[in-house]
């Protein structure tokens, strides 16, 4: 009902203070304009809220996405001496009061004393006079092992290699983390915020992955042509450096797997050229086989026009095994003089590649003999220089 203020005396009071008279949340300001009649009326919306004291606090539907629910959501919860804390088995709790973290709990069910919460009596008694209301937050961390996240190079990579200069390179595999340290978590990673989810972290994860992955390429220098058959010690190596950055965050790296090292096109040419090399043996042998197969396909032309345009230099009518002979002769012949030729060219001290080529072998089987002290070589930098009289000796050895 409205109130009725009389006299001199509250009008005077009313307008040296010009208060604001608040009654739960309406507010109405008074002003000496509108009490200047003894018979003015003021009408005040009575509203009272009592705070909504929090008996049991859990959080039961916490999703797998979701890494943390805050209880309340927003703001702080009104709880008193005796409100219940359930915590579910995959579950911790961290309790939260004026941004200080109280206590940690476990699974099961606790009772909010002062007793559990030690720091919690003190409190009370500064803030709240002994009364056993007070306003805190509570942050359910899930402890489940979150699996098979995803991290890629979005951008290539970029390193240096001894025989291609620079490459550019891209990866991707999966990897799994579970929070180790929960209430460490909540203060650096989630803050003051009503949750966290899975894809809040996973961005933020990546790009350390990836920065990382690139730091163990730089480091191990390994060849590019050995990437695709080292992809298992190089995620080694990467889980090591990811390890100690993962644990300063309260999460821990469980598994980390790199699934595929995509490589340039030239490379991937490259590689098949060193993989058809060492199918088909030396390059006497590589040569027979080209020639066997140019004189299958002149002899399937018509009426053996095709030996002759393909330039055999044979009659119509000769015989297929003359063929195969007189033109595998001649193979034998140019490799010969190839040999004999290439001989007279090589020099004294020779790089990784002319070595390779002297010997009739990949660069990375000359590597392979250097590293195991088989074959004699000088280091100079990243590049190596082996001489003509090392190469006899391994050779002749």
């Amino acid at each position: 009902m409205p109130i009725q203020i009389f006299g001199q005396r509250s009008i005077r009071c009313l307008r040296q203070r010009r208060r604001r008279i608040v009654i739960g949340a309406s507010v109405k300001m008074l002003s000496p304009q509108n009490l200047t009649h003894p018979n003015s009326q003021i009408v005040v919306r009575r509203r009272y809220q009592m705070p909504r004291i929090i008996d049991v606090i859990e959080a039961p539907d916490q999703q797998r996405n979701q890494m943390v629910v805050r209880v309340p959501e927003v703001g702080a919860g009104d709880f008193r001496l005796g409100s219940a804390i359930i915590v579910r088995e995959s579950q911790t709790a961290v309790f939260y009061r004026d941004g200080k973290a109280l206590d940690v709990f476990g699974p099961g069910r606790h009772q909010i004393t002062t007793a559990n919460l030690p720091l919690l009596s003190s409190l009370l008694r500064l803030v709240t006079g002994g009364n056993d209301l007070f306003t805190a937050e509570v942050y359910f961390v899930n402890m489940i092992e979150f699996t098979d996240w995803k991290w890629g190079t979005q951008e290539p990579v970029t390193l240096r290699d001894q025989d291609f200069g620079v490459v550019r390179v891209r990866a991707f595999g999966n990897y799994s983390v579970q929070i180790s340290d929960p209430q460490l978590f909540v203060t650096k990673i989630v803050g003051t915020g009503s949750g966290y989810q899975t894809s809040q972290i996973q961005d933020f994860l990546r790009g350390i992955i990836v920065a990382r992955f690139a730091d163990v390429l730089g480091e191990t220098k390994v060849p590019v042509l050995d990437l695709p058959s080292m992809q298992d010690e190089v995620a080694a190596a990467v889980r090591s450096k990811l390890s100690d950055e993962f644990d300063s965050f309260g999460l821990a790296l469980k598994t980390f797997f790199l699934q595929n090292i995509s490589l340039p096109e030239e490379v991937q040419k490259a590689i098949d050229q060193r993989a058809a090399m060492g199918a088909i043996g030396d390059m006497q042998r590589f040569m027979q086989y080209q020639a066997a197969q140019a004189v299958r396909d002149a002899a399937q032309q018509e009426g053996g026009g095709g030996l002759t345009g393909a330039g055999v230099g044979l009659g119509a009518g000769a015989g297929l095994g003359a063929v195969l002979g007189q033109t595998m002769a001649q193979s034998m012949q140019q490799a010969q003089a190839g040999q004999q030729s290439g001989t007279t060219a090589v020099p004294d001290i020779m790089t990784l590649s002319e070595a390779a080529a002297y010997m009739r072998v990949g660069e990375q089987d000359v590597l392979d003999a250097i590293n195991s002290g088989q074959l004699k070589a000088k280091k100079i930098g990243t590049s190596y220089r082996i001489s003509k009289q090392a190469i006899d000796e391994f050779l002749k050895s």
